[in-house]
């Protein structure tokens, strides 16, 4: 502490106005532990308490007993599966709104479905002489249509984003040497560009930085620095191979 005090003593001499900024507390370890911990316990818990009422409803719905839990996992597999698909795509992207609502939709049907089962359990709703029509239908129709709302996810494609075309600055030779600072002499002479020789290739080819070097019997790095003043200039910029030159606008010199 002492030395942070110091530190920021000295801070605040050499820069009055500065805010110096404090570190952040760090999470007690048990904090982190009961989190980790607790959020797969409260989510089994939670699937514990739902899944009687989900039977319940699927029971009076006319399914088997041991048939009707598969409603409890239906919910929430589809809840799960919709949650992940929202989270996994990107906002705009095919099939994210579709699974958001999924998500929506499971969430309310399972909240729904605990507070109408409890009716029945405690006698303000009944089953006699027999099921609500309503319920029935409802229910009933929960299987197919999450069935169909995933296969509507799994057959949705992910587009992929593809970044918006900037303008790619002109590409420099790899061995460029650096620009000469003002008053600073050259180590070695650079030479001047000469005559082209009957290697010089047909009209309608431009030529790279390595071929404009070979061409004068120079380094690369001197290509470059005959751009930087002037003597040579590229007739375009390609994005992969760098400066292009038309070898009718080099310069001949004997």
């Amino acid at each position: 502490m002492a030395i942070r005090d110091r530190i920021s003593r000295l801070l605040h001499r050499d820069h009055p106005g500065t805010q110096v900024a404090q570190p952040l507390a760090r999470t007690p370890w048990w904090v982190r532990a009961f989190t980790a911990a607790g959020r797969p316990i409260v989510a089994v818990v939670v699937l514990i308490m739902c899944a009687p009422g989900e039977h319940h409803l699927a029971v009076l719905a006319g399914w088997d007993d041991h048939l009707a839990w598969g409603m409890a996992g239906v919910l929430a597999a589809y809840a799960g599966i919709a949650a992940a698909v929202a989270s996994a795509r990107p906002k705009g992207a095919p099939g994210q709104r579709s699974a958001v609502a999924g998500a929506i939709l499971s969430l309310g049907a399972a909240m729904a479905a605990q507070p109408v089962s409890h009716m029945f359990v405690t006698g303000h709703l009944t089953s006699e002489p027999r099921t609500p029509l309503w319920l029935v239908v409802a229910v009933s129709c929960v299987p197919p249509l999450v069935l169909g709302h995933l296969l509507h996810l799994a057959a949705t494609p992910v587009k992929a984003t593809t970044p918006a075309p900037t303008e790619q600055a002109p590409e420099q030779p790899a061995e460029k040497a650096e620009q000469d600072e003002p008053g600073d002499e050259p180590a070695e002479t650079e030479p001047e560009p000469t005559e082209q020789d009957d290697e010089t290739p047909g009209p309608g080819r431009f030529l790279t930085t390595g071929e404009v070097a070979d061409l004068y019997g120079v380094s690369p790095s001197t290509v470059g620095t005959w751009k930087q003043r002037g003597k040579v200039r590229p007739a375009l910029v390609d994005p992969s191979l760098g400066n292009l030159y038309d070898p009718e606008t080099l310069p001949a010199a004997s």
